[in-house]
């Protein structure tokens, strides 16, 4: 199955040991093919900056290790039509649809309120996790 997930997942997974932990830790072990976007890791080095006070160094290492836990990062897309309020979200779906994801994972309330678009089921990581359970 294909997968991408949205920043907040990374941040929530470097953030404390939980569910998107646990769900970084599937990628890494090629449970599931993670799919990234340029856009994802470049907005996840800026939240470690600012939300989680990361030093230059934490952060290289972070986006190494999220690199290394994704099949592919991918330059993303655009799509045709806004979808989102958020110029963001509609970034993370355009990633999403050019990754062929089957999944969309997110914490982003916005996002999770469309359930699908295209192709991909849109879930949060709990919803995600069940899959494995």
């Amino acid at each position: 199955m294909r997968v991408v997930f949205d920043t907040n997942v990374f941040i929530a997974a470097f953030d404390s040991d939980g569910i998107c932990a646990r769900l970084v830790r599937r990628a890494r072990r090629r449970e599931f093919e993670l799919f990234i976007c340029q856009i994802v890791l470049h907005e996840f080095s800026s939240k470690l900056k600012v939300k989680i006070h990361c030093t230059t160094k934490e952060i290289e290492q972070a986006c190494i290790l999220v690199s290394e836990a994704a099949i592919a990062v991918l330059d993303g897309g655009a799509l045709q039509t806004p979808v989102c309020r958020d110029l963001d979200d509609d970034l993370i779906l355009a990633c999403a649809e050019t990754a062929g994801a089957d999944f969309l994972v997110t914490g982003d309330k916005d996002l999770l309120v469309l359930e699908k678009y295209g192709r991909f089921k849109i879930m949060s990581p709990r919803e995600f996790e069940l899959l494995f359970e």
